[in-house]
């Protein structure tokens, strides 16, 4: 199973019809599996979903994967493509080796030197790719902070611009116009990099709403922000150094060859998980895909909407809130959400809300929010807690983190609040 731990937290019913409900909405993100559904290899043409490619127009066929889910869709490429791989490179957080294709592991969410080093491979391979060549990308959150490639500018310093962001609450789409600015290696630069060969792009969406602009930076769509909109972020957030700034791409000949497609966004989790609840026997509603806004006033706003809603509801909700860092503890936008929560769950209820890459800033990929767990909190105090984000040490002496390890996946958070009386 995907949740490592599913047997020790489903501790009542309840608990465990939560749990399969996310467990089913992972399984149907899971890459190896979406890969092979959606892309095939016979007589020489390649499909990806409802696109046909002949490869008997190009001499060779590269990969190139970059992101959380890179190792596992490199993997199921390799395997579909066999002898006509020419070659590749993957660029993932997590580390594994491939018959034919190169891997590097970097760091995530914050830059280094090893992702520098790697991003300057993918770029020394792309540069030598021809009109007769097809490249092969897969995409997927986590690319972002992957592929750097500061032009005056070190890793460290890039770095620290991410972090400021996040710790003020930034959304991902103002973090990802600046990432944009400041590599040679995002915001189309890929494209520009592989042209003038054929471009193949297989999407994997983090990013509430699906604009392939912002996911992983949109390394191979053509970027519409600019300098000025870098800059904008910038002052909104009171950060005083702009140098390092980089113009990204804008002629159109450098996408004219380029096809990116979107393979798969958080809404496949969602009916997957309505599915799984209405077998349940709840009755499932899917309040949206885009959720945003502050964590801890979502998880409030959550349970505000489940009270109001009629026994047997499951609300389901897809997307990437945000924390704005006020103290010096350990926890992601998931246990936070769900830490806020606990002060409003009633008997009978019970939030599940969970990263879908495993990873919540922190070894734990989510937490539940139940009766259970606000016993076994006992005289912990909620709010010092939260005063100090350190929602991972909360649930972590609760019983309530759920354990997926890495997934290989990521298609933003996911989060289920159901009553039953």
């Amino acid at each position: 199973m995907k949740i490592k731990n599913f047997e020790i937290l489903a501790s009542n019913g309840l608990r465990r019809k939560a749990l399969a409900v996310i467990e089913a909405g992972l399984e149907a993100i899971d890459t190896p599996t979406v890969i092979k559904k959606d892309v095939s290899f016979e007589k020489d043409v390649l499909r990806v979903k409802n696109e046909s490619f002949p490869l008997n127009s190009f001499e060779r066929v590269f990969f190139v994967g970059v992101g959380k889910c890179a190792l596992e869709a490199g993997a199921a490429v390799e395997g579909i493509l066999g002898e006509r791989l020419s070659d590749g490179i993957i660029l993932d957080v997590h580390r594994g080796e491939l018959k034919k294709i190169k891997t590097f592991g970097g760091t995530h969410p914050l830059p280094s030197i090893e992702n520098e080093r790697a991003t300057r491979a993918i770029i020394g391979l792309l540069e030598g790719a021809t009109g007769k060549d097809l490249v092969i990308f897969a995409i997927s959150g986590g690319a972002s902070t992957l592929l750097c490639q500061p032009q005056d500018l070190t890793c460290d310093e890039e770095g620290e611009i991410f972090r400021m962001l996040m710790r003020q609450g930034a959304a991902i789409e103002e973090i990802n116009t600046v990432r944009k600015h400041l590599s040679l290696a995002r915001g189309g630069y890929l494209a520009k990099h592989a042209y003038p060969a054929k471009v193949l792009s297989l999407i994997f969406s983090d990013v509430p709403g699906d604009d392939l602009e912002f996911v992983a930076s949109g390394p191979t769509v053509k970027d519409i922000t600019t300098v000025a909109d870098a800059k904008k972020v910038f002052e909104k957030f009171g950060l005083e150094k702009t140098h390092g700034l980089i113009e990204t791409p804008k002629e159109d000949k450098y996408f004219e060859k380029v096809k990116n497609i979107l393979l798969i966004s958080n809404k496949t989790a969602l009916e997957a998980m309505a599915a799984k609840a209405r077998t349940s026997g709840f009755t499932p509603e899917i309040c949206t895909d885009c959720l945003r806004g502050e964590a801890r006033e979502e998880g409030e706003k959550i349970m505000a909407a489940l009270h109001k809603s009629k026994p047997g509801a499951a609300l389901l909700y897809g997307g990437e809130t945000t924390v704005t860092v006020r103290g010096n503890g350990k926890g992601g936008r998931n246990q936070e959400l769900a830490l806020s929560a606990l002060h409003f769950v009633k008997d009978g209820e019970i939030l599940v809300s969970i990263a879908s890459d495993g990873w919540d800033n922190g070894e734990a990929a989510g937490a539940i929010c139940d009766k259970i767990t606000k016993e076994k909190a006992g005289n912990l105090d909620v709010e010092d807690y939260l005063a100090r984000n350190d929602s991972y040490a909360f649930f972590e002496k609760t019983g309530a983190q759920i354990m997926t390890g890495e997934t290989g996946s990521n298609v933003s958070d996911l989060i289920i609040a159901i009553k039953t009386r």
